[in-house]
């Protein structure tokens, strides 16, 4: 049991650390770690990862407004379409065959390296930007805001609300089903369509990601897929992960991050649909 313990415990300090640097929030390590590493069932993985998720987002997310690189106006809006989401993808997960949610989880995943390979253009500065009124929305909740960096605060508003509202919603109900928290989607949303700088979409995901999260562990929780003995460890690993994590990427180049982001997740994905399609889950 020690061994054990100790062996998931660096598990989960490591995917706490990718989580809260890529805005994942360390479900699609954690998910594979204890359903291929340990043989666990998975709906116990996926109830164990969202108690993980929700240990992420709390421990990045209060480094992030520290260091003023957050924008809680956008992620406390956008929470409204993941919460809802998250709650639909839990009822969902409960009358989905097992092998049928880790092909599932691997094919998101996969989709989700293949993004982060694709470059886009850093929309940091607003003079950067054409000129159009920003629409009645993104007014009202003035979405507008600054973030720093080595050559001083940058500037940065969002655009298309109503698109990342909608993939948001998909994230939620991702994220209910598959126990991951949805951070891929999420930063692919912010970043993508909302044009908002990725440094502040991935600490911006890690916000929503426990308010995502908690919204469907209770579900979880109440159908008895929460077990303390594994919880415990997994929790107590991603948080101090995510710590880490945290501090680690106002100093990283956005380039690195990606590339982390992607051999990652590349890897979890094809051992996910494998094990999936074999049903060895």
């Amino acid at each position: 049991m020690v061994t054990f313990i100790a062996i998931l415990f660096a598990g989960t300090l490591f995917a706490g650390f990718i989580g809260s640097l890529t805005g994942l929030g360390g479900g699609v390590i954690i998910v594979p770690l204890l359903t291929i590493g340990f043989g666990v069932d998975i709906r116990y993985a996926i109830g164990t990862s969202l108690i993980s998720v929700i240990a992420t987002s709390s421990g990045a997310a209060s480094a992030y407004v520290k260091e003023g690189i957050l924008n809680i106006r956008v992620g406390m809006f956008l929470e409204i379409a993941t919460t809802l989401g998250a709650i639909a993808g839990a009822a969902i997960a409960f009358f989905a065959p097992t092998h049928a949610i880790a092909v599932i989880f691997g094919f998101v995943l996969l989709y989700s390296a293949i993004v982060s390979f694709q470059k886009r253009k850093e929309h940091s500065n607003v003079e950067n930007l054409p000129e159009k009124k920003p629409g009645r929305m993104i007014e009202l909740l003035k979405a507008k805001g600054t973030y720093p960096t080595a050559s001083g605060l940058k500037n940065y508003t969002l655009q298309h609300l109503g698109g990342g509202f909608i993939v948001m919603s998909i994230a939620g109900i991702l994220s209910g089903l598959l126990g991951i928290g949805s951070g891929a989607l999420k930063v692919i949303a912010m970043d993508s369509i909302m044009k908002i700088p990725f440094k502040v979409s991935t600490s911006t995901s890690n916000f929503m990601i426990g308010v995502t999260a908690a919204a469907s562990a209770g579900i979880y929780l109440n159908r008895g897929y929460i077990d303390p003995v594994l919880s415990m460890p997994v929790m107590v690993g991603v948080l101090i992960g995510s710590l880490i994590g945290a501090k680690f990427l106002l100093k990283s180049r956005t380039k690195s991050i990606r590339l982390v982001f992607a051999i990652v997740i590349t890897l979890l994905a094809f051992e996910m649909i494998y094990n999936g399609l074999a049903k060895n889950i």
